[in-house]
């Protein structure tokens, strides 16, 4: 969205065409929509923004759920937009450790904002770019204790502020088609901005999983969330947000329930140990946090090999925090075997699961010529140095029940 069609959308009469839309159309509607709205008179630009709009509400709701369909949008806002499960926990750290009054720097389209703001925080929301920062004024014009400011996040002032949150730019300017930064050094605000604020004031920092690691400060809380096994980001805490003793931290959310594993450091890893009767993948934010070794000792498992995140056990503990298999074949990693082991038993649909191994999982698939009304999953990894497939079976998981904090 360029800023003429965001000045023609955020009209009263702009605005009213987008709450009368129906829910966004097929394509087929979507010709007969955009043809019915041009002959009421609208105009191509006006039309191009409701429909773009509404398409992203729908987009939306998977992350702000009914909110979205209040609110405004641009591609690359969304994208990067948190979640707002997610966003009301890091809301939660500053309202739990009495922080009133926050400069949510690289605000973007305002979900972290709205967060705050719906705990009676006093939020300013930062953002460079004007198209964007006009849509965060929308989305949090309903919250009196929010403000917008459309600037750069090294001009503000924060002597006014109890704490500062940061959710820097990792991807290229832009509104749509954007793309990933590969360097943490081209974030916007810089690094050095950030943790700059960080060592005067209570700070947040919302960062991409796969950070790294190695520029994670020694005074500050890293916690990798996992939303429905979706890892999704990687936030630091420093000051009063950052709780004592705990330096790693993995948190899942599943269907709304949360469960925490940390620790005051990374975790040893488990000695590897010989195939056992069960597999268990750990989740996505338990390896990212390296806290793989706690969670064997709770699993009662080994290491299936050494640098690979596959656990092994005799047992059928299951976890939260990892995926449960057992194990009813061991076969030899070789596509003649196994393609006439998926045709003897019936194998139409597979599911490829693989660590340790260079197997693109989609062309393997399509090699082993699968036919068959049955399903399976096997796992391609090294067993005591040698590759193997492993035919599995999930396992059901623990109870939901929140585990550590």
């Amino acid at each position: 969205m360029d800023r003429p069609e965001l000045v023609e959308l955020l009209t009263a009469d702009g605005l009213r065409l987008l709450d009368s839309l129906p829910p966004y159309p097929t394509k087929d509607e979507a010709v007969r929509l955009v043809t019915r709205l041009r002959n009421e008179g609208h105009s191509p630009a006006l039309v191009a923004a409701v429909l773009t709009q509404s398409r992203l509400r729908q987009k939306a709701a998977g992350k702000f759920g009914p909110f979205a369909a209040r609110m405004l949008f641009t591609e690359a806002g969304l994208e990067q937009a948190t979640r707002l499960s997610v966003a009301a926990l890091h809301a939660g750290r500053f309202a739990q450790a009495d922080l009133r009054r926050i400069a949510d720097l690289g605000s973007g389209i305002g979900a972290d904002s709205m967060a705050m703001a719906s705990l009676d925080l006093e939020v300013t929301a930062v953002d460079i770019d004007e198209v964007t920062a006009a849509i965060a004024s929308y989305n949090l014009a309903p919250f009196p204790t929010a403000s917008v400011r459309n600037e750069a996040a090294e001009d503000i002032a924060l002597d006014d502020f109890d704490a500062v949150w940061f959710d820097p730019a990792r991807r290229t300017a832009g509104h749509t088609d954007t793309s990933r930064l590969t360097s943490a050094a081209d974030y916007t605000p810089s690094l050095d901005t950030v943790f700059a604020a960080a060592a005067r004031l209570p700070a947040g920092v919302k960062l991409g999983p796969g950070f790294d690691r190695s520029l994670i400060p020694d005074d500050a809380e890293a916690q990798w969330v996992s939303v429905d096994g979706q890892l999704v980001e990687m936030t630091l805490w420093f000051g009063l947000l950052a709780r004592a003793g705990i330096r790693r931290s993995a948190l899942l959310i599943t269907d709304g329930v949360h469960h925490e594993l940390h620790g005051a450091s990374d975790a040893d890893d488990a000695p590897v140990r010989e195939l056992g009767e069960y597999v268990h993948e750990p989740d996505g934010s338990v390896i990212r946090a390296r806290l793989i070794g706690d969670l064997a000792v709770q699993l009662e498992a080994g290491m299936l090999g050494q640098g690979i995140a596959y656990l092994t056990s005799d047992s059928a503990t299951t976890s939260p925090f990892a995926t449960t298999f057992r194990v009813l074949e061991r076969l030899p990693m070789d596509e003649k075997s196994l393609k006439r082991t998926m045709r003897d038993r019936g194998i139409g649909v597979l599911e490829i699961k693989k660590r340790g191994v260079d197997v693109d999982p989609a062309a393997f698939r399509r090699r082993l010529a699968l036919k068959g009304e049955r399903s399976a999953t096997i796992i391609l990894t090294r067993v005591a140095g040698k590759h193997a497939a492993l035919l599995v079976e999930r396992v059901s998981t623990a109870a939901d029940a929140p585990v550590g904090d």
